[in-house]
C-alpha cells in the first residue's frame, strides 16, 4: 500500500502523525469497497485456499479471482506462499479478519432491520 510504504520508509523515531493513518485506514477500506475482494478476504478468514477453490465460492472467473487476489497481496492484506504448482492463499492478520466480519455484520443488521449495537461510555 502506497501509504504504507511511505510510513515504512519514515525516518527511524518519527510517529505516524494521524493523517498519516487516517490515509492508510482509508485505503484499506478502499480494498474491501468491492463485494468480490471481501467475498474473498471472508473465505480466506476461514483458512487457506488456492484461487482454483476460491474461484468456485465466488460469483467470478478464475482470471477475476486472480486479479483481484493480486491486488490484495500487492496491498499487504493477503499472503501467499507456493505450494508445488498451487498458490495458497491467507488474510493478513486477525485485525483484518475482524474488520471484514465487522462489515458483514453490519450489513446484516442494516438488511434484516436489526437494533445496531452501542457501546455505553463513548
Amino acid at each position: 500500500m502506497r501509504a504504507h510504504n511511505d510510513m515504512a520508509g519514515a525516518s527511524p523515531g518519527r510517529q505516524p502523525e494521524a493523517s498519516d493513518l487516517l490515509g492508510l485506514a482509508a485505503e484499506v477500506l478502499g480494498h474491501l469497497a468491492d463485494p468480490t475482494r471481501l467475498h474473498l478476504l471472508r473465505l480466506l478468514a476461514g483458512g487457506e485456499q488456492d484461487v482454483s477453490t476460491l474461484t468456485t465460492q465466488v460469483d467470478a472467473s478464475r482470471s477475476s479471482v486472480s486479479q483481484h487476489l493480486a491486488r490484495l497481496r500487492l496491498a499487504g492484506l493477503v499472503h501467499a506462499r507456493r505450494d508445488g504448482r498451487r498458490m495458497l492463499y491467507r488474510i493478513a492478520s486477525d485485525h483484518l479478519h475482524d474488520l471484514v466480519d465487522e462489515a458483514y455484520q453490519f450489513a446484516g443488521h442494516l438488511v434484516h432491520n436489526i437494533p445496531h449495537h452501542h457501546r455505553t461510555g463513548l
